[in-house]
């Protein structure tokens, strides 16, 4: 299709020199390995220098878990013994400057090669989306930010069962900042005649302000990945994040050698490929499943403001080992859920799919024919004839864990993202240094006497119960019974402790590739107590718990609750005459109503629908009257800790608790219990 059809022609210029260096470099890399960009953003393009950081210590120590602060460390380096305790031979780590830097390039640039699932694989730039289109509408940009990459179709498409007309304008949700080439948080390789996109935190766990700077660690409320999945030309692979059981699926003629060494026959590719494009397409913007249990439950994205916010996931499932846990959380999204290949050995313990069933599926459509699948063959075998990381399991650059196949509450399918010449886990702990240190930039404005008497609801209403401490966390998992929010997710992950061992790691400083027989170090379990890591697993009770998590910067983090059900446009809502605020806009209320509209939520009118029962109750009923939520088990619903008239707040105070709540920025003006200005 001529460009001019699509694009203004006052872009024509720009999108000319966009593709032709596009040609330069697809020419220059059939000769070198390229990746584009090379380096994190710039500092002074972000507001991290104007946010207080975090009490996280440089001369302070992480052994496994436990923090031991400068002054304490300094002590102990003066003595044998205490040398000892902080040797890396110990499982020690110095929080260094050179830690976090590599944790925020880490952060920023490193995919630890998932491009080659999401190219090679998935197809993620084969379909209507892909580097022309993405090229195309980034051009038109003409050199603007924006929080919202709209990419158009320049022609009909039909996904999962649904008709996307050409000229159909898809919000990705992508954020492209000033001046930039690529999205935020994507990696372009080049090498030889193929190029790859990777992805790596910041596109999830970074965005941009209006103005386009870049708030790091704040949640990309928006990315629409089920959308940006469906359209690639094997999202099947994808199928273990969604309800889709490939062996329910009517089989095809392709044909391989199953674990029994039986020929048998996969899936047909289609009927497979368009089940699991409706249950992506359904996903809102901002959510993402990342527990793999092959039920179709994402939550919302979370922020990367992690400092004392143990322990981590929508489960609290990540608690023990480095950082309280985050190196496990961080650990999970680069090892796991970016390379559904390596997961082939517990498909049958966690899934009940034979193992080379489990590996044929995602290999029989592969994107690049490298990739794909031949009649008749074994896929396990085929597959590690063409593995770019040969020797290790699956795709991406991981290590195997002390114990594997078997996984631990430490490393949960006991692999480790780490890449080769760096030692275990250096780029995980690293970005957990570095998200450590992060804070979401002061609010600008502080109504002192407002925010004092918030704060005296906040006790009032015994919030502080479970949102206590500098951090707003008791560090607690409650039960999905108790805090009655939508319990699909919270047994997400029962059947995970099938398959754990006692939990290991290497000292940190064996560098990857693994020496033969290296040693290891047990990692302790007492950081966390017993019940509050058996509930994020469903052992003590099978329907599982989720965790309390922290309030910092809930002013960046709408709409709420794991599954982001609760949210209300600037418009939904209107004052009536008692002071109470009732439903002004009933189509941009609840999740139904606003983002999966394209509709930004407002912080303040969305945590009023959290706290007033009145207004949620239309919410979940409007989140509950549309298909797609109905399919992604997503309402809103629970967390009943209500100030409104009935619990006998006023008007005032509802608002001043709200205020108070949006206030919680790097260095809150009042905390609760003093309620007083915080020097």
């Amino acid at each position: 299709m001529n460009v001019t059809s699509i694009v203004p022609k006052n872009a024509l210029g720009s999108i000319l020199i966009f593709l032709c260096v596009l040609i330069f470099v697809g020419f220059l890399g059939y000769f070198l390995e390229l990746s584009l960009p090379t380096r994190a953003p710039k500092l002074d393009n972000t507001y991290t220098p104007f946010t207080q950081t975090t009490p996280q210590e440089i001369g302070s120590y992480d052994v496994l878990g436990y923090t031991i602060n400068k002054a304490e460390a300094d002590k102990l380096l003066q003595t044998e013994s205490g040398a000892v305790k902080l040797a890396p031979e110990n499982g020690a780590i110095s929080i260094t400057e050179n830690l976090i830097n590599l944790g925020r390039d880490s952060f920023y640039r490193e995919t630890f090669g998932n491009e080659y699932f999401f190219t090679d694989i998935l197809g993620a730039i084969d379909g209507p989306i892909n580097l022309v289109s993405m090229g195309k509408a980034i051009a038109a940009l003409k050199g603007k930010p924006t929080t919202n990459l709209q990419i158009t179709l320049d022609k009909d498409v039909t996904v999962g069962g649904r008709y996307f007309k050409a000229g159909t304008v898809l919000n990705t949700g992508l954020d492209v900042s000033a001046g930039s080439l690529i999205p935020l948080g994507m990696q372009v390789h080049k090498k030889g005649a193929k190029v790859r996109v990777g992805l790596t935190c910041a596109v999830c766990h970074a965005t941009l302000d209006k103005d386009g700077r870049i708030i790091e660690g704040a949640p990309n409320i928006d990315i629409n990945t089920g959308l940006l999945q469906a359209l690639a030309t094997n999202s099947a692979a994808m199928f273990r994040q969604t309800g889709v059981n490939p062996t329910l699926i009517p089989s095809g003629e392709h044909t391989y050698i199953n674990t029994s060494g039986e020929k048998a026959r996969l899936p047909d590719p289609k009927a497979l490929e368009d089940a699991v494009d409706a249950q992506l397409l359904a996903w809102p913007p901002g959510n993402f499943d990342s527990s793999g249990d092959n039920k179709n439950n994402p939550s919302q994205i979370p922020s990367s403001y992690t400092f004392d916010a143990w322990p981590y996931g929508w489960s609290g499932f990540a608690s023990v080992g480095w950082f309280h846990g985050l190196t496990s959380l961080n650990n999970n999204v680069h090892a796991t859920n970016s390379d559904p290949t390596n997961a082939s050995n517990a498909a049958k313990y966690l899934l009940g799919i034979d193992k080379e069933t489990y590996l044929g599926v995602p290999l029989q459509n592969a994107a690049n024919p490298k990739f794909r699948l031949p009649e008749g063959a074994k896929p396990s075998v085929f597959f590690e004839k063409n593995d770019p990381t040969p020797g290790r399991v699956g795709i991406n650059e991981v290590v195997k864990m002390p114990g594997f196949p078997k996984g631990s509450i430490f490393i949960l399918d006991g692999l480790m993202a780490s890449s080769p010449g760096f030692p275990v886990g250096a780029q995980i702990n690293g970005m957990s240094a570095y998200q450590n240190t992060l804070a979401p930039p002061p609010v600008k404005t502080q109504d002192i006497p407002s925010l004092q008497r918030g704060a005296a609801v906040f006790e009032k209403a015994n919030c502080n119960e479970c949102h206590s401490g500098r951090y707003f966390t008791n560090h607690d998992v409650i039960r999905a019974q108790e805090v009655k929010t939508q319990p699909s997710r919270a047994s997400a992950l029962a059947k995970f402790p099938q398959i754990f061992i006692a939990p290991e790691t290497y000292p940190s400083n064996i560098y990857v590739p693994l020496p033969t027989d290296p040693p290891v170090v047990s990692v302790p379990l007492d950081i966390t107590p017993k019940d509050v890591r058996d509930l994020a697993y469903a052992i003590s009770d099978p329907a599982g718990g989720y965790k309390v998590p922290s309030l910092i910067g809930l002013y960046l983090t709408d709409p709420y609750l794991h599954d982001g059900g609760v949210a209300a446009s600037s418009q939904a809502l209107k004052q009536e005459s008692d002071g109470f605020y009732t439903i002004a806009n009933q189509e941009e209320i609840g999740l139904a109503g606003t983002l999966m509209r394209n509709i930004t939520p407002d912080p303040e009118a969305s945590l009023r629908v959290l706290v007033d029962r009145n207004l949620r109750q239309t919410a979940v009923t409007v989140n509950r009257e549309n298909p797609d939520l109905q399919a992604t088990n997503v309402d809103g619903s629970g967390h009943e800790y209500w100030v409104d008239l009935q619990a006998n707040f006023t008007p005032q105070e509802q608002s001043d608790l709200i205020h108070f709540l949006l206030s919680l920025d790097d260095e809150p003006a009042v905390l609760p219990s003093v309620a007083t200005t915080f020097q």
